[in-house]
């Protein structure tokens, strides 16, 4: 049986890299085509995941567990093959991570019915880094139909240390599906790694995408929460030319209104986000991006944006340091390819899992 995953696996990253050569990885610019072709390219291979070990979590006690962290508990360090937590509906409060040493681990929930995961950490109690309500640090780690809560107050601009993070995703080859992540200020941590997040819901005011993350953020909506003077939704650390982080956002919808959102801020000199055929509201701000009072960033950020519409996309009053792409210059950022997919995306495990 090992031997017939790995060979299977073998062939599904062979098959993913032929249709990144042929460009088959580039993402469409129909969005209509969106769930055709990743069905096409990624979605069709997932028997490469067959028979993985399920564990059931239930608040009811009718799993074999009742919390998600005895679930984790009970794998191994050294994990080597794929694990799926089946977590069925209702609320778990408790701060769960998910360590280095336990990777392809899936958090899987009911889409009809989806667990909420919730804390209330804050940077005050916890430093900011380790904040989150989840911490998946684990590569090959995949959360499915989750709710992602922190529950910490809003910031205030008065107390310290109210920056508080639903989830840090610090694993390599990490990906998040059809999952909403409720926060303020930092919501999304997005630490370290390739990720790709696809149908998700984000929400927050201040920096609520961060991190020095390589990551594609596709078919998802980004929703500003009305009610600060000024927001700003991702704080990108690239802090070299030399490495290859991003975040880039394709066929994705940021909601909100009034004007008071930055799409990106400089965080570090060298900070990279794209926006590409997205929806942009009038929530965003006419400037579109900020350097944060820092001017000497303006020569080494990256913020691009490409084929957007809506009322926010209007380029007329842009800060000069955004760029508008061409197709050329979009490329690199509009495929898979930015994530390295063909070397580890994989659909979330379609198994029949009962979830009273």
């Amino acid at each position: 049986m090992a031997y017939t995953i790995t060979l299977m696996k073998a062939l599904f990253f062979f098959t993913l890299s032929f249709l990144s050569i042929d460009g088959k990885f580039m993402i469409p610019a129909d969005k209509s085509q969106l769930e055709s072709w990743f069905e096409t390219t990624v979605g069709y291979v997932s028997a490469a995941s067959s028979s993985p070990k399920v564990i059931n979590v239930r608040v009811d006690g009718s799993g074999d567990f009742k919390t998600v962290t005895d679930a984790i508990n009970s794998i191994p360090s050294g994990n080597s093959e794929r694990v799926v937590v089946s977590i069925g509906p209702g609320k778990y409060t408790e701060k769960i991570t998910i360590g280095k040493d336990k990777p392809f681990v899936t958090l899987q929930g009911d889409p009809d019915n989806m667990p909420v995961l919730v804390f209330d950490g804050t940077a005050k109690t916890y430093t900011t880094v380790d904040s989150a309500t989840l911490t998946a640090d684990a590569d090959q780690f995949y959360g499915v139909n989750l709710m992602l809560v922190n529950s910490a107050p809003r910031p205030d601009g008065k107390r310290d240390g109210a920056q508080a993070s639903a989830v840090r995703v610090g694993g390599d080859a990490s990906a998040f599906y059809n999952c909403k992540f409720y926060g303020y200020q930092d919501t999304v941590f997005d630490y370290n790694g390739r990720h790709f997040f696809k149908d998700c819901y984000i929400e927050g005011t201040v920096d609520f995408i961060f991190g020095s993350g390589t990551s594609i953020y596709m078919n998802s909506e980004i929703h500003v929460i009305p009610g600060d003077p000024t927001a700003f939704i991702t704080a990108q650390a690239r802090s070299s030319d030399k490495e290859t982080s991003g975040f880039v956002f394709v066929h994705c919808s940021v909601t909100g209104s009034g004007q008071t959102a930055y799409l990106g801020r400089s965080w570090l000199p060298y900070g990279r986000v794209i926006f590409a055929n997205t929806y942009l509201s009038d929530v965003v701000n006419p400037e579109g991006w900020s350097d944060k009072m820092n001017p000497s960033n303006d020569r080494t950020s990256f913020f691009g944006e490409f084929k957007n519409e809506g009322p926010g996309s209007n380029f007329d009053k842009r800060v000069t340091f955004a760029k508008q792409l061409s197709e050329e210059e979009a490329k690199p950022f509009i495929s898979l390819d930015f994530i390295d997919a063909s070397s580890w995306l994989m659909p979330p495990p379609k198994l029949k899992i009962s979830i009273s």
